[in-house]
This record gives C-alpha cells, sequence and structure tokens, in this order.
C-alpha cells in the first residue's frame, strides 16, 4: 500500500471511529460506483450522511477542507443520490458531509 493511501485508510478510520462516538451507525466504506466513491456512510436517527473524508500531515498546501472543490460537492451529491436509490434508504434528511483529519505527527 502506498503512502498516500495507508494515510487515507487512517483518516477513515479515525472518522469512522469520531462518527460511532456521537452515535452515528456507520452504514458503508469506501462504496463505489462507475460515478466514483463514497468515503463513509452514516445514519443517526433519520439522517444520512454521506462523507468525504480528507486527510493531511500538515496544512502546507491549505486545510483538508481546502481540498474539496464545489466540483466535488456536485459529484458527491450525485452519489448520495446513486447511493441511496440502490440501497433504498428514505431519510428524512439527507446531507454530504467533510470530516477533515490532521495528522499531528509529532
Amino acid at each position: 500500500m502506498h503512502k498516500k493511501d495507508a494515510l487515507g485508510r487512517y483518516g477513515e478510520a479515525v472518522a469512522a471511529r469520531y462518527l460511532e462516538r456521537h452515535g452515528w451507525l456507520i452504514l458503508g466504506r469506501n462504496w463505489r460506483c462507475n460515478a466514483g466513491e463514497i468515503d463513509l456512510i452514516a445514519q443517526r436517527n433519520d439522517v444520512v450522511a454521506i462523507c468525504e473524508v480528507k486527510t493531511r500531515r500538515s496544512t502546507r498546501f491549505g486545510t483538508p477542507l481546502e481540498a474539496v472543490t464545489p466540483l466535488k460537492v456536485q459529484r458527491l451529491r450525485r452519489l448520495a443520490a446513486l447511493w441511496l436509490s440502490e440501497h433504498r434508504r428514505y431519510a428524512l434528511e439527507a446531507r454530504v458531509d467533510v470530516i477533515s483529519v490532521l495528522v499531528d505527527e509529532a
């Protein structure tokens, strides 16, 4: 596994633990289709969150959140609709969340 891939997997694991500690149920990880990939899908009560996880070692080139462009958000919205339809999930609220993980290597 490449160093970048390992960092991404680490960030996703941290994000999943955080969500679970805050009452979210993880419905899926790394769901893929022809249109792209969703890192995490989580649900709490009637809310389904499609989560993009961005992990960085530093803010030298910007924060993890800054790496999510408007184009990426549009793609995530399309992916969210596809996932909800494919899994027949009906939620009062479906949203796209971005989770930033900054790894302190000190």
